[in-house]
């Protein structure tokens, strides 16, 4: 394990958490197309900062919404909620 490693907390269900980022649009880009893949590929997405990690089991439908606001200075919005995964089962009939 590397310090790195030894340095990054992981977050963990049970606990809230929050980071805000200003990049420009070609950093925000990068990161987009980064989580798509994940989102593409897998079931799990794992974001990690300087010092943090957040490895994230994601369930279905995923909910985008895309909010536009024209008065004043314009701001386009765009949000997703990924639901966490569950590991249970249903009941069973006997």
């Amino acid at each position: 394990m590397s310090d790195i490693d030894d340095e990054q907390s992981t977050i963990r269900s049970g606990r809230n958490f929050e980071e805000e980022y200003r990049l420009d649009a070609s950093e925000a880009g990068e990161f987009l197309i980064a989580l798509g893949e994940q989102l593409r590929d897998d079931d799990e997405l794992t974001i990690v900062g300087d010092d943090w990690e957040l490895p994230f089991a994601f369930g279905e439908p995923v909910e985008l919404e895309v909010e536009y606001e024209g008065v004043d200075e314009p701001e386009l919005e765009i949000e997703f909620e990924l639901p966490g995964r569950t590991d249970e089962s249903g009941p069973e009939i006997k």
